[in-house]
C-alpha cells in the first residue's frame, strides 16, 4: 500500500507540477499579449503627439505672419493718422486763408467801387 501511496502522491505532485507550468504559461502569454496591446497603444499616441505638434508649428508660423502683419498695419495706421492730422492742420489754415482772402477780396470790391464812383 505505501508503494501505492507514493505513486499517488508523485502523481498528485506532477499534476500540481504540470497545473503550476500551466497557469505560468498562461500568465506569460496574457502578459505578452497586453505588452503587444500597450506598444500598439503607445505607438497611436506616439503618431497623434507627432500630429499634435506638426499642426502646433504650423499655426505658430501662422501666428507668426499675422503678428508681422499686425505690426505692419499698426505703422501705416499711425503714419495714416499722423498724415490725417496735418492734412487737417492743413485744412484749417487754409480755411483760415480762404477767410482772409475773401475779406480782403470784399475790402478791394469796395475800394474799386469807390473808385469807379469817384471817376463819374
Amino acid at each position: 500500500m505505501s508503494t501505492i501511496l507514493i505513486v499517488a502522491i508523485i502523481v498528485a505532485a506532477a499534476l500540481v507540477v504540470g497545473a503550476v507550468a500551466l497557469a505560468i504559461a498562461r500568465r506569460r502569454e496574457a502578459q505578452r499579449r497586453e505588452r503587444e496591446r500597450l506598444s500598439r497603444e503607445a505607438a497611436g499616441h506616439r503618431q497623434e503627439a507627432d500630429a499634435h505638434a506638426m499642426k502646433a508649428q504650423e499655426l505658430n508660423r501662422e501666428v507668426d505672419s499675422r503678428e508681422r502683419e499686425a505690426a505692419q498695419h499698426e505703422t501705416l495706421a499711425r503714419q495714416h493718422a499722423q498724415q490725417a492730422e496735418e492734412h487737417a492742420a492743413k485744412a484749417a489754415e487754409q480755411k483760415e486763408r480762404v477767410s482772409r482772402e475773401g475779406k480782403a477780396a470784399a475790402r478791394h470790391d469796395e475800394q474799386a467801387a469807390q473808385r469807379e464812383e469817384q471817376l463819374r
